[in-house]
């Protein structure tokens, strides 16, 4: 058998199955390309790419004409998770599962923090598009958006058929990548985080990021928002991460001595509207032995009054 896949609970004589077609059936799922390639944007046909890559191409075009005659009753997208059923040429339609690990939570934290220092990223997120560096930004952060490889896949079908994908499996896959044209955060849902979910925390991080209390978090559209100034002190995003925060704590100054030798600092986007106090955000909390907040605080306003002109002095 098959890495990755399970047989269904029928059997045959002989090897193979018999030929039948499929039987008809009312109110299936379409796929709108009638010929040649399913996929309308680089998301979709990334994703159809990702799988021909895994040496399933030639098995894959076997459920277009499924996928083409609506032979698809229900797709159904959830985290880790994408379910199906398909008609055949039994009574009863075909069960079908395709599993992919969700990420990780701190896999999504570093991701949400990479999209939020792009204000175009999140203005097309907003516009409910992918921007076309998304796959690269998730590749960056260590969370592929697209499976890595064949086994991340655990292909499921109550079919008889060996061959991995099956006809039902393949035209699931070929609806799946229509169902992405029609809204790209389903492939992000299917990689554990929802539209709402996604939206509301790149708000709040690019609000945290101005400096400005974070909007309630309400019913989330697709419109787009203004574009803000990169988010700064990206690093304090991941703060609720029990790692990244025990390793700040472990390296965090606490004299007057070693304040000004911390670590190097993250890169900033270029932006003709950084802050001025930018560099004393990128600085960790200093020791209270030496004020603490406080002295952050006492220091904002003379980073203010150097850059104004010398007669606001």
């Amino acid at each position: 058998m098959s890495p990755g896949r399970r047989r269904g609970g029928a059997t045959w004589a002989g090897d193979f199955p018999p030929a039948a077609r499929p039987r008809p059936v009312t109110g299936g799922l379409v796929a709108r390309s009638a010929r040649g390639d399913i996929g309308e944007n680089w998301w979709s046909r990334r994703f159809v790419a990702v799988l021909e890559s895994f040496a399933m191409g030639s098995r894959l075009s076997r459920g277009k004409a499924y996928a083409r005659r609506g032979q698809v009753l229900g797709l159904d997208v959830a985290p880790g998770v994408v379910t199906a059923r398909v008609q055949g040429t039994r009574s009863a339609p075909y069960r079908v599962t395709v599993r992919l690990t969700p990420l990780s939570e701190l896999a999504w934290a570093k991701t949400e923090v990479a999209l939020a220092e792009q204000a175009i990223h999140c203005a097309h997120l907003l516009a409910g598009e992918m921007p076309p560096e998304l796959e690269e930004v998730f590749a960056a952060a260590g969370a592929p958006l697209f499976p890595a490889k064949a086994k991340d896949l655990e292909m499921i079908c109550s079919c008889p058929d060996w061959e991995v994908p099956c006809k039902h499996l393949a035209a699931t896959f070929y609806l799946l990548a229509e169902s992405f044209d029609d809204d790209p955060f389903r492939i992000l849902h299917w990689r554990g985080r929802s539209r709402e979910e996604l939206l509301a925390r790149l708000r709040s991080l690019r609000a945290a990021g101005d400096g400005v209390p974070a909007p309630p978090v309400g019913p989330v559209d697709a419109s787009p928002s203004t574009p803000r100034r990169p988010l700064v002190g990206a690093a304090v995003a991941l703060a609720g991460i029990a790692d990244d925060a025990a390793d700040a704590s472990a390296t965090a100054p606490t004299d007057r001595y070693t304040f000004w030798d911390a670590p190097s600092l993250p890169a900033i986007p270029a932006s003709p509207e950084l802050p001025v106090d930018l560099l004393l955000r990128q600085l960790p909390t200093p020791g209270a032995a030496i004020g603490g907040a406080g002295l952050m605080a006492a220091l904002q306003p003379l980073y203010v009054r150097l850059d104004s002109p010398a007669g606001d002095a």
